[in-house]
């Protein structure tokens, strides 16, 4: 299957990583606005995850310095989307009519509707559409996932998700609201998305939090309610710049104890039971990028839709959060989860 990978900056260059591992897929294209990218060359590629970029053999690529001309390349099955967030929408809408299969970077989009015009045109060209939210494909929060699908934890009572980073000192777009969505959005998307994987939607969500712009800092403390069931937490955002580590964790309580994770322990994801037993979960080491880009593939060969990651509850993910940003907004008062 060759894929072509639409942008080179930080999530681009781990995509295309991830691809040289995946059996019976092959990098076929790609495009940048960056010359050196072009070349393979990522050295100068900044990110919150990682070390320094790395130097990749293009010489089998086709560089495309258009958008278009790549999408009309016939040589090309599938896209992967890695542009900014801004241009999500367009560029999948414009690639599912050109007939390909699509793969694009959380999030999906920047509003609901943006995101739905994506699920519509899907249907209508009878194409494969994924979001790529890798946490999906992490070994500690499938471990979670794993562990709560079981059954036997019982009922879950409570949960908090966190996660939170510097404010990005790369991608000068990304600190545009306007065209990333903000800190909130950009970041937090991802424990939206898990919330709704396990619990699915609130009924009712309230939020409190600060955001600063000039400063680089956009948090979050919100609060999705599920009655009858318990609350779930959803905090974090970016701090002030360049020297504020990236962290996410979890903890969730369910009648037959916690589960809890932090990634600045280096510690798989443990159980703690109601008998007072401590129980690593299973969390084989896997490259989620990797994983989550094979499935894509497996998916697009098959012709099956992502039930993994269904493109509906990316969408639902953008909504949610842009909900949590309004009930932040409106300094706690809680608002009906209605979309």
């Amino acid at each position: 299957m060759r894929i072509g990978v639409l942008g080179l900056g930080f999530m681009g260059s781990t995509h295309v990583r991830a691809l040289q591992d995946i059996p019976g897929a092959a990098l076929a294209a790609v495009f940048s606005i960056d010359e050196k990218q072009l070349t393979g060359d990522f050295s100068a590629v900044q990110g919150n995850l990682g070390g320094p970029g790395e130097k990749f053999d293009f010489s089998a690529v086709r560089p495309y310095r258009q958008i278009e001309e790549l999408l009309a390349d016939a040589e090309v099955d599938a896209v992967d989307i890695c542009l900014p967030t801004w241009l999500h929408s367009d560029v999948a809408v414009e690639a599912l009519r050109a007939g390909k299969d699509v793969l694009v970077e959380k999030p999906m989009a920047l509003d609901a509707a943006s995101a739905r015009r994506m699920l519509a045109e899907a249907e209508k060209q009878d194409r494969i559409l994924m979001t790529a939210h890798v946490l999906r494909f992490m070994a500690p929060y499938r471990a979670l996932i794993d562990a709560l699908d079981d059954g036997k934890l019982g009922a879950v009572r409570h949960a908090t998700f966190r996660r939170a980073c510097a404010a990005p000192a790369w991608g000068g777009w990304l600190l545009d609201a306007e065209r990333s969505g903000g800190g909130v959005f950009d970041l937090l998307i991802h424990d939206v998305d898990i919330a709704l994987r396990l619990f699915g939607r609130p009924q009712l969500v309230s939020a409190v939090g600060y955001e600063s712009p000039e400063e680089g800092v956009d948090v979050i403390t919100a609060e999705l309610h599920y009655p009858g069931q318990g609350t779930v937490v959803i905090a974090g955002g970016w701090h002030h710049p360049k020297a504020y580590p990236f962290r996410m964790s979890y903890t969730v309580v369910a009648d037959g104890g916690t589960v809890e994770y932090s990634s600045l322990d280096q510690q798989p994801p443990t159980l703690y039971t109601s008998e007072g037993a401590v129980q690593p979960l299973p969390a084989p080491q896997t490259d989620g990028y990797r994983e989550e880009l094979a499935y894509f593939v497996e998916c697009c060969r098959s012709r099956t839709q992502p039930e993994l990651c269904r493109a509906q509850d990316s969408a639902d993910a953008v909504a949610l959060t842009n909900l949590l940003l309004e009930a932040r907004n409106r300094i706690g008062e809680r608002l009906r989860c209605e979309f």
